[in-house]
């Protein structure tokens, strides 16, 4: 089978590996499409990221595949479920690795209920929950996104976001616009974006972001406090630059949360407490995929997650144009690219 492998830092090729060997605990799945992240995927390509598997090593987490073989011991999926975040595994020779190892053909998933209630340690199934079935309905080129949107609606739940609460998004990417889009759905009275200039028109008129403020502007803090002066309950940095916490803080509402979930650099963020207006709450980096799954899928069925607002589902990249796909995001075509995994 093909997969997307990073040989060397800077270079992701498209490339033979072996199939992957199903257990008796696992579901044999065709990988139908993935999505570019700019917060992992590209930081993982140019060698930055925080944690990377020994090269080579198969790219991807945000991926979703359909079951076409089911182990022995499997009792939760079935031939034709649509299965979230399904990777390949290393080669057995550990040859090839895997950081997440979603960019390929073919994919296991783990029935970890199964696993879980035949008293196996939690060591082996507890990073496959986020396996999860995508509800009948759904479009396959649609499934990709429960990644993102699994993972920000559990952080900003998490944060304590809720209606009326007025809140910030640094960062107007993939991860950026799901907060804003979270803190919409949850009825926020106000919600605002610093971003690029490229993407403001879509963020609010199709989005319905409440106020844009471009990330270059020198004046950046003072323009944010003239259009916001009560200051912000919440304050979410989707983006991870160092100094942008300081820019940031001032716009915070005394007695407000602050929370940095981007990773660009990851390990030098520091918070200056004197710019804020008063107390204030840093909020962990602490979120849970599985948890947010259900609520994720009625959303999406309910209309209110709509994947075309961060990519064009009718045209994905082959899996052997991905580095386009990546290029096309760097370009701010969009937020994120689709790829489709599969003949």
């Amino acid at each position: 089978m093909k997969a997307a492998i990073i040989e060397k830092s800077g270079r992701l090729d498209v490339k033979d590996m072996p199939e992957p060997r199903m257990g008796e605990y696992e579901a044999l799945c065709i990988l139908l499409y993935g999505l570019t992240c700019t917060g992992t995927d590209s930081h993982i390509i140019d060698g930055s990221f925080p944690w990377i598997s020994p090269l080579p090593t198969v790219l991807g987490h945000e991926s979703v595949g359909r079951v076409v073989a089911i182990g022995g011991k499997v009792r939760n999926y079935r031939l034709g479920d649509l299965v979230t975040r399904v990777g390949t595994p290393q080669t057995p020779d550990g040859k090839i690795s895997v950081t997440w190892g979603g960019f390929a053909e073919m994919g296991i998933a783990r029935d970890h209920w199964a696993m879980c209630a035949d008293g196996l340690p939690a060591d082996q199934w507890s990073g496959s929950r986020n396996n999860q079935i995508v509800p009948t309905g759904v479009d396959p080129r649609v499934a990709p996104m429960f990644i993102t949107w699994r993972e920000t609606l559990s952080y900003i739940t998490r944060m304590g976001v809720t209606a009326k609460s007025s809140v910030l998004v640094a960062g107007s990417g993939g991860n950026g616009l799901a907060y804003a889009v979270h803190a919409l759905n949850l009825g926020a009275a106000c919600v605002a974006m610093v971003g690029a200039a490229p993407f403001e028109d879509s963020a609010k008129k199709r989005a319905g972001i409440h106020l844009y403020f471009d990330y270059r502007q020198s004046d950046l803090t003072e323009k944010v406090r003239q259009a916001f002066p009560d200051g912000f309950d919440f304050i979410i940095d989707a983006v991870g630059r160092t100094g942008l916490a300081d820019q940031l803080l001032p716009c915070l509402k005394s007695g407000g949360k602050y929370g940095t979930y981007g990773l660009n650099d990851s390990g030098k963020i520091t918070i200056t407490p004197g710019r804020a207006r008063g107390t204030f709450t840093v909020h962990p980096c602490a979120y849970d995929e599985a948890e947010t799954h259900q609520r994720v899928s009625e959303l999406v069925l309910q209309g209110k997650l709509k994947a075309d607002l961060w990519y064009d589902p009718a045209h994905p990249y082959p899996l052997t144009e991905i580095e386009a796909a990546f290029a096309a995001v760097r370009q701010r075509h969009s937020p994120k690219a689709l790829v489709k995994l599969s003949a």
